[in-house]
């Protein structure tokens, strides 16, 4: 069963599953919608039968396929395109699938073959037209640091630097995610550190194109950021995003540029060991909430707990579900474009775990959980407070 929209390996880890139903068991949108149809079981039931008919002639007849209708297809559409892409069900899959990279090539097939969400079209005019997913003025992109203690006359957008601070979208636009890029700067302006931000000259990182299926168009702006990055002279860029983060990890030639890329939580960990920034006691219970992108994805699960233990007198409590096994918030994977109230649902079990804990707050390292699940607590009166890392170090920094 080969296809020229999946690699041979993909159609043989197809022809892999067992269908055992581990991945229903841990899939966030399956749980919050009561609806098996969401789950990798059935959309890899559904693949199965695509390859199937497209193989034609006798194999087809043997396996009994056919094509699907334009019901079909777009049912079954709206079930691949209302899914995070947490990667948890690639975790506990028992085969060893890859079936993330499988859902990105299966978003990739459906949006090639006119079969994805009306929604997708739009994310693509925002980024062509726009160069960012929200379909803001890109010049505004350094607007957020107007609200600086010290606001700086260039805006941070330097033309030099030893690092680059790769803002991101949600953080370049949504009031309640730019409380991130203050609080980091603050604690790079405590470090005294040469750094710069791109402000109009940093493009959308491309990860939601590639979530859209449509990750062709995101090499214009890989080739874009890393020439804004080299103009700059910088040797190492941060990203507070793990989306940002994964996508230059995965996607991004940046070895080849010379470049190092760092998640925050490990530069904050950095500049902690090299007591470049000194912390305060703080009295506070937290919990740790582990982004999709940077723990499965990425695989960085001590940096933001070595910073947490760090801070004197602080009091960790770890979630139910950690580490590899953590709760996806509800913010990835466009769903929220797709599939608002799916995204609301998910967001609050996550919630619903974190207050389990008795935490005071939750701290994470992505900028679009702080969103999601500080959206769902101020809706719904949740007296919980949901904070980024940076912001908890901005906090703990003595004066």
């Amino acid at each position: 069963m080969s296809d020229p929209t999946y690699t041979l390996g993909q159609c043989l880890e197809t022809a892999a599953c067992t269908g055992c139903r581990a991945c229903a068991d841990v899939c966030p949108a399956v749980r919050a919608a009561g609806d098996g149809q969401l789950s990798a079981l059935y959309r890899m039931q559904g693949l199965k039968r695509i390859l199937g008919a497209r193989a034609g002639g006798w194999l087809a007849r043997l396996l009994g396929t056919r094509d699907l209708t334009d019901e079909e297809w777009e049912h079954f559409s709206g079930t691949v395109f209302r899914c995070t892409l947490c990667g948890n069900c690639q975790e506990v899959c028992p085969a060893g699938i890859s079936l993330k990279d499988l859902w990105i090539s299966l978003r990739r097939d459906l949006t090639s073959t006119a079969h994805s969400p009306k929604k997708i079209e739009m994310i693509k005019k925002n980024l062509l037209g726009s160069r960012n997913v929200f379909d803001e003025d890109n010049e505004e992109r350094a607007d957020w640091t107007e609200d600086l203690d010290d606001e700086p006359e260039d805006k941070l957008c330097r033309d030099c630097a030893e690092v680059v601070y790769f803002t991101g979208c949600t953080a370049a636009y949504f009031p309640v995610a730019q409380k991130i890029p203050l609080a980091l700067a603050e604690v790079f302006n405590a470090a005294e550190l040469d750094y710069a931000i791109m402000g109009e000259d940093e493009w959308c990182c491309g990860f939601p194109l590639l979530g859209a299926g449509l990750g062709d168009l995101a090499k214009e702006f890989i080739e874009h950021n890393l020439d804004a990055v080299a103009r700059r002279g910088a040797k190492t860029v941060v990203f507070a995003c793990p989306s940002c983060y994964a996508m230059w990890l995965e996607h991004y030639p940046y070895k080849e540029r010379g470049l190092r890329i760092m998640h925050a939580t490990q530069y904050l960990r950095e500049l902690i060991r090299e007591k470049k920034i000194e912390l305060r006691d703080l009295d506070l219970t937290v919990t740790y909430h582990d982004p999709c992108d940077l723990g499965r994805t990425a695989h960085e699960y001590d940096a933001p707990r070595d910073v947490l233990a760090a801070i004197p007198g602080l009091t960790f409590v770890e979630l139910p579900n950690n580490r590899e096994a953590c709760n996806c918030c509800g913010g990835g994977g466009n769903l929220e474009m797709v599939d608002a109230g799916l995204s609301a649902d998910i967001a609050k079990a996550k919630v619903e775990e974190v207050v389990s804990t008795g935490a005071q707050a939750v701290v994470t390292g992505c900028q679009q959980c702080v969103r999601t699940m500080l959206t769902f607590a101020k809706r719904n009166k949740v007296p919980l407070e949901v904070m980024d890392i940076a912001q908890l170090v901005r906090k703990a920094l003595k004066d």
